[in-house]
């Protein structure tokens, strides 16, 4: 089949790169205009952009997928089907209508289990034990479309949202392509999605990402565990921002009032409402990332210092 390809962060070029080397024709590729990154906001072509400029196809960056002529574009070209993966930009009936065989998205949730923008951070976020990805034909609704086919995935105790989502994005680019081919074949039928189960995946902010010390330590690794990498853990210490890696809870571990560091020579600890939690790499505001113990070394918390506090 003609493809032409929607995608931009890093976990959808496992999929573009499949598709280059099955055998669809991917005639071009749509991804989100350059956009600033970094700290001095340079402006950078999305991954998935980089990727199709190596492989010399056709980069097409609307503003808006409803741009006309980036329409008109997508009509001369022809496509028989459009597959997605975390394109980033809500695609309208104008869109939708064009390719023969219309959009199939590659979702990173066992649908229709966390639809929305972000799958894997909530399920790690909710503690779910599996998880995985969903093929299903694009339509008016937020991920509500009939489904084509699935995979599932454990979720380790001590599994990041990067962890999981690189395991799904590479797992996910076999189901695509297998998705398409049995389109192609006329041999797969997508089915309707439950109406039970239904449960929502707003992009998590930099405020959800904020560690409240005054939770269970269960909660406490398990937000530290979704927002990493991104949009990144962090609390505050003496009225600056201490961003955190993951943490790994210590029940063994004597309690500690919420908030309360206790830094020794090897581990620091620090207090929840249950036990302790104990810190790995932190990155104090304006300065590298480091072990704890490292950090703990300079600063020397004293009782009075807690994580979290205004």
């Amino acid at each position: 089949m003609k493809l032409v390809f929607a995608g931009t962060p890093e976990a959808a070029v496992p999929s573009l790169r499949a598709l280059l080397e099955s055998r669809h024709d991917v005639a071009a590729v749509v991804t989100r205009p350059d956009a600033g990154a970094g700290r001095g906001r340079r402006i950078s072509v999305s991954p998935v952009g980089r990727l199709a400029a190596e492989a010399g196809i056709e980069v097409l960056k609307p503003e808006k997928a409803s741009d006309p002529d980036f329409l008109d574009r997508l009509r001369e070209i022809g496509p028989d089907c459009c597959p997605v993966v975390a394109y980033g930009a809500l695609l309208r009936e104008e869109a939708l209508g064009i390719p023969r065989h219309g959009w199939v998205n590659l979702h990173f949730s066992l649908l229709p289990a966390w639809r929305g923008a972000a799958p894997v951070q909530h399920a790690v976020l909710a503690g779910d034990d599996v998880t995985g990805a969903a093929t299903f034909q694009i339509e008016a609704g937020l991920d509500s479309g009939p489904v084509f086919g699935v995979l599932t995935e454990p979720i380790r105790p001590t599994d990041t949202s990067g962890d999981l989502l690189d395991r799904l994005a590479h797992s996910g680019a076999g189901l695509l392509v297998r998705t398409l081919d049995g389109i192609e074949a006329g041999e797969l039928v997508a089915r309707p999605q439950s109406t039970e189960g239904v449960s929502h995946a707003p992009k998590i902010t930099t405020e959800d990402a904020r560690v409240d010390f005054t939770a269970p330590a269960l909660r406490v690794d398990r937000v530290v565990r979704a927002c990493t990498p991104a949009p990144g853990a962090w609390t505050t210490f003496r009225g600056g921002r201490l961003k955190l890696g993951p943490v790994a809870p210590a029940p063994d571990a004597d309690p500690l009032p919420p908030g309360r560091v206790a830094a020794g020579k090897h581990r620091v600890l620090v207090g929840t409402a249950t036990h302790p939690v104990e810190l790995g790499e932190v990155q104090p505001q304006g300065k590298r990332r480091m072990t704890a113990v490292e950090w703990a070394r300079g600063v020397r918390p004293g009782e009075g210092d807690l994580l979290g506090a205004e």
